[in-house]
């Protein structure tokens, strides 16, 4: 069985049932569904090290039981025109 699959069978059996309960729905449909699942990480300091990035590849493919889809800032949050104005306003 894949891990999208024991989860969902997990969220059937045990999660509904007890969201039916707590919240007292009268239709099994009124509980909310999944709809996608979204794992994002953060690594800042993983630029100058690539070690860094390979762990955390490791680590997420782990918690999720896929290949994470590495993606690198396209431009410096730093070198905004926004963040220079925000730190020169405070200064």
């Amino acid at each position: 069985m894949t891990m999208g699959a024991r989860l969902r069978e997990h969220y059937e059996s045990v999660v509904k049932k007890s969201l039916l309960e707590q919240f007292a729905y009268k239709n099994p449909m009124q509980v909310p569904r999944l709809e996608k699942i979204v794992i994002n990480m953060g690594v800042g300091e993983a630029s100058q090290d690539a070690k860094k990035i390979e762990g955390a590849v490791a680590d997420l493919t782990a918690i999720s039981g896929q290949k994470p889809v590495v993606t690198k800032a396209k431009k410096s949050i730093a070198a905004s025109s926004c963040a220079r104005i925000r730190w020169s306003a405070a200064g």
